[in-house]
């Protein structure tokens, strides 16, 4: 095993590496969120108290983007990606202090550290795509090829992340709190060994005499701008209902216990990866019927147009999904109110899987090939505010209106990101957008 992959070319030992590091990175991420709504819910922490634990989370992300992309272009992908895997360590060790210690506060700290290692990991992994694709497919293969690259990391990462909120409610059924922690601890302490010895020094690294400038890890590229805006309501219309509501209100409405709202919850974002994976050959057929200069713009459009129906569909039908009422409208279709908000919670994640990775391809398409880490650094800056917003937004509409408005603030989120995609620019005029991948993304 070793041997052969001794023979694979370098590009690809280094992009198993960078999948690896970040498939284990995201395992105890997808844990640790779950560890953190379910232990603190069951010490009796409102739905809008658990939403703030995860405030400095994602608010250190978004700065960790915008500086960490300045920082991988200077100092290489590999330093950050390392440097990811040692601040997560710093944050799951101040989670095994005794837990009279565990106030909200040290929580919102240690949440804010892991917030910064997880967007330094994902940054550095996601730049390291571009540079990692093979020069010789630059031309005409190269936008395929890098699609297929975008999305098998992106999926992957979300199965494990899936894995990692099963596992996570799992384990604090099994062996608590503090021993899931430990448990992750150790599991990443190995992971950053082997990382450090064999990520090259150089990846991602620029070349160029003259190192970027501070202030150039803001985007002045109109593609680059236009596409984080969307990006940050898309991911807003995600966590408003999924981060803390859905949780919450599964285990407070209809008294599911630890492991069976970590089945669900792991599920659906094992779905949802394993659906990224695979976007490419459904977005294929109708690439090619929006073949021309203006393909990118008008798919990225009709992918977020078809998904923001899906929430408005399920609130309009007046679920009553706070109280567990039954609606008309479930009555008539002998379906209760809870299994329509599973049915729409699992399309939901279908459709959605196709927008990220169909979006995720795109900034890697329209990032700079030099110093690349910045403009993917902005572009995820803008995926963080999108995550904060979602999650306050989460935790304040549920407690304050339950599931039912998280789910029409969804729906108007997602219809504000295909507003926003149609100023994306056409193939055009962005000088370093290369052939639009329709016959060949769907081979």
């Amino acid at each position: 095993m070793l041997a052969r992959l001794r023979e694979l070319p370098h590009e690809v030992r280094q992009y198993l590496l960078v999948t690896g590091n970040y498939w284990a990175f995201t395992l105890t991420d997808g844990a640790l969120r779950m560890l953190v709504v379910l232990h603190f819910h069951s010490l009796g922490y409102s739905a809008l108290d658990i939403a703030l634990l995860f405030l400095f989370y994602e608010a250190f992300g978004v700065v960790t983007n915008l500086v960490g992309g300045w920082l991988g272009a200077r100092l290489g992908l590999n330093r950050t990606m390392n440097a990811g895997l040692a601040m997560q360590l710093v944050a799951l060790g101040m989670l095994l202090v005794p837990e009279p210690m565990l106030t909200v506060v040290w929580v919102m700290i240690a949440q804010a550290l892991s917030g910064i290692a997880k967007d330094l990991n994902k940054m550095s992994a996601k730049s390291a795509i571009k540079v990692l694709v093979p020069k010789g497919q630059q031309a005409s293969e190269s936008q395929s090829a890098l699609y297929r690259w975008v999305a098998l990391l992106t999926g992957s990462k979300n199965a494990l992340k899936g894995l990692g909120f099963f596992l996570g409610g799992a384990a604090l059924s099994l062996i608590g709190f503090q021993g899931t922690v430990l448990a992750m601890w150790l599991m990443l302490a190995v992971v950053l060994v082997l990382s450090l010895r064999k990520l090259s020094a150089s990846l991602g690294q620029s070349q160029a005499s003259r190192k970027p400038a501070f202030r150039e890890m803001f985007s002045t590229s109109r593609a680059v701008n236009v596409l984080s805006a969307a990006r940050m309501c898309l991911f807003a219309a995600r966590d408003v209902w999924f981060v803390v509501a859905l949780p919450v209100y599964l285990a407070e409405v209809h008294g599911w216990n630890f492991w069976t709202v970590g089945i669900l919850m792991a599920a659906w974002v094992i779905g949802y990866g394993g659906v990224q994976t695979q976007a490419p050959h459904i977005t294929g057929p109708i690439a090619r019927r929006l073949s021309g200069e203006a393909g990118v713009r008008w798919m990225t459009v009709l992918l977020a147009g078809v998904l923001a129906l899906l929430p408005a569909l399920m609130a309009s039908m007046s679920l009553d999904v706070q109280q567990g009422g039954d609606s008309s409208v479930a009555i008539l279709l002998g379906l209760a109110p809870l299994e329509w908000l599973i049915i729409g919670l699992l399309v939901f994640g279908v459709i959605f899987a196709v927008n990220s990775s169909w979006h995720s391809y795109l900034i890697v398409r329209f990032a700079r090939s030099e110093g690349v880490s910045m403009d993917v650094g902005f572009y995820y800056m803008a995926n963080a505010m999108g995550r904060l917003l979602g999650t306050l937004l989460s935790g304040w509409l549920y407690q304050a209106y339950g599931l039912e408005a998280c789910l029409w603030w969804s729906a108007a989120l997602v219809a504000a990101s295909a507003v926003m995609a149609i100023a994306l620019p056409s193939d055009t005029q962005h000088a370093s957008t290369q052939e639009t991948p329709t016959s060949r993304q769907a081979e």
